[in-house]
C-alpha cells in the first residue's frame, strides 16, 4: 500500500460522522443501485470495492438484488462498519481490498464489479478497469460511478479568486473517462450534476473531514490563514453549494469466441 493510499485508508476509516454528512454519497448509491439493478442478473455474484459504510451494499439489498457478494474496502474500519450495518441481510463476504494493487478471491467468475464514489481514488483508473475486466466473467459487467472535474466548482473557483491554489484532487473530465477502454463499454458514461447545500464555508470544509474526502493532492501547500479567509468569504458569496459531477461508466467484458 503506498503512503498515500494509506493516508486515503486512514481518512475514511476514522470518518465517525460519515453518514450523518455523505448525503450526495447516499443519492450517487441510489442512482447507482437503480442501474444494477435493470440488469436483471438472477443471483448474481457481485464485487463491492470502496463499500464504506455500506450505502450502495444497502441500496442494492433493498432492490432485491440477490446472489453472492464480496464487499471489499481499503478502510479495515469501515468494512466492519458495513458488516456490522448487513449483519443477516444477504449472503455476503467481507474482507480488506486495496483494488489498485491486490486481486479478490474468486477473480474472474463475477458477474459485476461495482462500487459507488470510490473510483476517483485509484491513481491509473484506465489500468484499475482493465484489471476489473479480467475479474468479471465472459459477458460480465464492470459498473461504477466516480467524480469528474466539475466536482468542488465552486470551491476551486473561491480559491482562485483568493490566489490560493487548490488542494482538491484533479479529477478527469467527462471526456477524458468517456475515453477510458472504449471498446469495452457497454453503454455511453452519463453525467449526474449533484449539489450540496452548506449553511458556510467552514460547514463545507467541516463536511470534506467528516466524509474522509480532505487528503489533499499530491505536492499540495496549504493556503495562508489570510488567503484561506479570503476563500472562504468568496465561497461563502457564491451560495456555499458544493457541486459533485457524478459520471457513471459501464464496461462489459466480451464474450469468448470458439477458436
Amino acid at each position: 500500500m503506498s503512503d498515500r493510499t494509506a493516508a486515503i485508508a486512514s481518512a475514511f476509516g476514522s470518518a465517525r460522522d460519515y453518514d450523518r454528512h455523505a448525503h450526495v454519497q447516499r443519492r450517487a448509491a441510489e442512482a447507482l443501485a437503480e442501474r444494477i439493478a435493470a440488469l436483471e442478473l438472477e443471483s448474481p455474484r457481485l464485487l463491492e470495492f470502496g463499500c464504506g459504510t455500506g450505502f450502495l451494499t444497502d441500496a442494492l439489498i433493498r432492490r432485491g438484488v440477490g446472489g453472492q457478494w464480496r464487499v471489499t474496502d481499503l478502510a479495515p474500519d469501515m468494512v466492519e462498519r458495513c458488516r456490522s450495518r448487513m449483519a443477516g441481510r444477504g449472503d455476503l463476504t467481507f474482507s480488506v481490498l486495496d483494488v489498485a494493487r491486490g486481486e479478490p478471491d474468486g477473480h474472474g467468475a463475477f458477474d459485476v464489479v461495482t462500487a459507488s464514489l470510490a473510483a476517483q481514488w485509484l491513481g491509473d483508473l484506465d489500468g484499475a478497469v482493465g484489471r476489473m475486466l479480467r475479474w468479471v466473467r465472459p459477458g460480465g459487467h464492470v459498473l461504477f460511478n466516480t467524480l469528474a472535474s466539475g466536482t468542488f466548482r465552486e470551491w476551486r473557483e473561491a480559491l482562485a479568486e483568493a490566489g490560493c491554489a487548490a488542494g482538491t484532487p484533479d479529477y478527469p473530465d467527462v471526456a477524458e473517462l468517456a475515453a477510458i477502454r472504449r471498446d469495452a463499454q457497454a453503454a455511453e458514461p452519463t453525467t449526474d450534476n449533484l449539489i450540496d447545500r452548506h449553511a458556510n464555508a467552514l460547514g463545507f470544509l467541516k463536511s470534506l473531514k467528516a466524509i474522509g474526502a480532505h487528503v489533499p493532492a499530491p505536492g499540495h501547500r496549504p493556503a495562508s490563514p489570510v488567503g484561506m479567509r479570503a476563500a472562504m468569504r468568496a465561497f461563502e458569496a457564491s451560495g456555499s453549494a458544493a457541486s459533485y459531477e457524478v459520471v457513471t461508466l459501464h464496461f462489459r467484458r466480451p464474450w469468448e469466441t470458439a477458436a
